[in-house]
């Protein structure tokens, strides 16, 4: 099994059971606008096509291979993708039933702080983020790199929009200690919101 082959298996058996675990959740009180969700899974669909639809040794004159390594090093952006998936996980397993796909309110909703909540405010899309990154880097080719800017960018995104539905739902006063306290996206990186 090549590096590369690794990283779809990881990537395909994390979709998998992702959706499998869409089932596990609480009903839903409250939904945000469908407009903003809509420009969120453009841009999220978008990367993931820039990221997986193109083959890494390009064919295209648009797409340029701007680099390529190693098996150790190939392996070792395998890991850190596993690992970014990971972390999906945990959060995933922590928030429980509070999780969704979709930026709503769902019954007994309250602020998570705990677990891999500490240490950033979207555990999920931080992994995310970094597994769309490490795989990015392995295939060394542009648009996979653009793919990896894009999947940023809707996931930052679709934060700030999520944690101004949480302060109107939840309380301000509650979800800005959270934030004030706990980093968005990267570990120790504040961003107010």
């Amino acid at each position: 099994m090549t590096p590369e082959n690794a990283i779809y298996a990881l990537w395909c058996a994390w979709l998998a059971s992702w959706i499998v675990a869409m089932l596990w959740s609480n009903r839903t009180e409250k939904r945000d606008a469908i407009e903003a969700e809509i420009l969120f899974r453009v841009l999220f669909y978008a990367s993931a096509i820039l990221l997986f639809a193109f083959p890494a040794r390009p064919r295209y004159r648009v797409q340029m291979q701007l680099w390529h390594f190693g098996d150790a090093m190939n392996w070792m952006l395998a890991a850190s993708t596993a690992a970014g998936l990971l972390f999906t996980w945990w959060a995933r397993m922590h928030l429980g039933r509070l999780w969704s796909d979709y930026v709503v309110k769902k019954a007994g909703h309250h602020v998570v702080d705990t677990g891999p909540y500490r240490l950033v405010r979207h555990p999920i899309y931080s992994g995310l983020i970094v597994a769309a990154f490490a795989t990015a880097i392995e295939k060394g080719t542009s648009f996979a790199m653009f793919g990896g800017a894009v999947v940023t960018l809707a996931f930052y995104m679709k934060a700030r929009r999520e944690e101004h539905f949480l302060r109107a739902e939840l309380g301000d006063n509650a979800y800005y200690d959270y934030a004030r306290k706990t980093a968005m996206l990267v570990p120790f990186v504040r961003i107010e919101s």
